[in-house]
């Protein structure tokens, strides 16, 4: 398990891979139960272990599910990401926004 609570997160890669899946709508996937950790890689740009080892990090601190076996399915779990401590570094991390470009999660 990850001991986050033990080191300041400054981790671009976690970042990124938390605000995609975040920000990800059901039409952006290919399947309704989520993304797969390849195509998220693809969604990302950063190699699938890279971001198999990032998932597995969020889904230590709840906030997202996986369902499947293979391919295994990730999904962000906005009722657990809302009710975790604002003090949490990863919840912090998540909630900094200042260098977040959003017009890659969203079409105005």
């Amino acid at each position: 398990m990850y001991d986050y609570e033990t080191e300041e997160i400054e981790d671009k890669d976690l970042k990124s891979v938390g605000l995609e899946l975040m920000f990800l709508t059901p039409e952006k996937c290919s399947s309704d139960k989520g993304i797969t950790a390849v195509e998220l890689a693809k969604r990302v740009d950063l190699p699938v272990e890279i971001v198999k080892k990032k998932l597995h990090i969020l889904k230590d601190v709840g906030i997202i599910r996986v369902k499947g076996i293979n391919p295994k399915y990730w999904k962000f779990d906005n009722y657990n990401f809302q009710r975790m401590d604002e003090d949490d570094e990863i919840y912090r991390l998540l909630c900094n926004f200042e260098d977040v470009d959003f017009d890659r999660f969203f079409q105005y």
